[in-house]
């Protein structure tokens, strides 16, 4: 059995968002070199991450995503 990397870019958003923090798709191509955020974000709901996405505004009126990693855990 292979153990999944822990070097792409996918390992390193999760870890990223694991620790707690938000995302947004200009950190993600500053930071790990991620052009489509978003299909990451993707990915990882398909493997059952709850991640939740927030809109938010620039002073502009632009909208872009920003992700965070619902930590919350049932009791």
């Amino acid at each position: 059995m292979r153990l999944p990397r822990t070097n792409t870019q996918k390992a390193k958003v999760l870890q990223f968002l694991q620790a707690g923090n938000r995302i947004t798709p200009l950190h993600a191509l500053h930071h790990f070199g991620v052009f489509r955020l978003a299909a990451i974000i993707c990915n990882l709901r398909r493997e059952g991450y709850d991640i939740d996405t927030i809109m938010v505004e620039n002073g502009n009126g632009a909208k872009y995503a920003s992700y965070k990693l619902n930590l919350d855990l049932p009791f």
